[in-house]
């Protein structure tokens, strides 16, 4: 089952600078896959698109059923409730627990308080973090938080998740704890994984499929297990 298609897919922006050039792409339910490439290679615009935060100049983007450039903008939020986002620097409410912070994602849904504390409980003891459920952001470090940031963007039971650079800020040891979480969500959930990394020897290690980008375009799509050490 196709989770993602991206066909002849472009975007250029208003100041005329081309991002992404004729983009082909299928990726099935279930898959985990890397995206690669250098600085300015389209990765951050590709994933943006995916989730409505920029719209395709041309050609059709279907994600989970809906096609997404022909989407009205007053319908965009019913797309991100099938979509968990997670980013490089966290993006916790510093004024909030940890089990607010992702109770808050399902609060905005209208979720009554029962199903909350159901759903929070659940994911927070899936990233192992149940025991932090009320300490501040602030008293948690660079790896805890961002395993809040991934039970937040997994709350709603997204049928995919985009992970932008979400090891960036984390040393080594660190980094591949995040990993195992991730693989954990993909393996046990079926949760689709989509992750844009710089780290080659993250995506070497885990033997995943692999989309290397330059300047715009797809110019390799590796199967699982077979990426070759890359250049970017």
């Amino acid at each position: 089952m196709e989770m993602v298609r991206m066909k002849n897919v472009y975007k250029t922006y208003p100041n005329g600078v081309g991002a992404i050039y004729d983009l082909n792409l299928v990726i099935e339910k279930g898959e985990f896959v890397f995206i690669i490439g250098g600085s300015g290679s389209g990765k951050s615009t590709l994933i943006k698109m995916l989730y409505r935060e920029e719209k395709p100049s041309r050609g059709e983007i279907i994600l989970g059923g809906v096609t997404v450039n022909k989407l009205r903008n007053s319908k965009v939020y019913k797309l991100r409730r099938k979509i968990g986002v997670v980013f490089q620097d966290y993006k916790l409410l510093p004024k909030l627990t940890v089990y607010e912070n992702v109770a808050f994602a399902l609060e905005v849904t209208g979720a009554d308080s029962k199903t909350i504390r159901k759903r929070v409980i659940d994911v927070l003891t899936k990233v192992g973090l149940r025991h932090k459920a009320n300490t501040y952001p602030d008293k948690l470090s660079g790896g805890e938080q961002q395993r809040v940031a991934i039970a937040r963007a997994i709350v709603n039971d997204p049928k995919i998740l985009i992970c932008d650079e979400p090891t960036g800020n984390l040393d080594a040891t660190i980094s591949m704890e995040i990993m195992k979480c991730l693989v954990d969500i993909n393996k046990e959930l079926g949760t689709t994984v989509l992750m844009v990394t710089h780290d080659i020897d993250i995506v070497k290690s885990m033997k995943k499929r692999v989309l290397l980008l330059k300047e715009g375009r797809l110019v390799k799509d590796y199967p699982e297990g077979k990426f070759k050490n890359e250049t970017i």
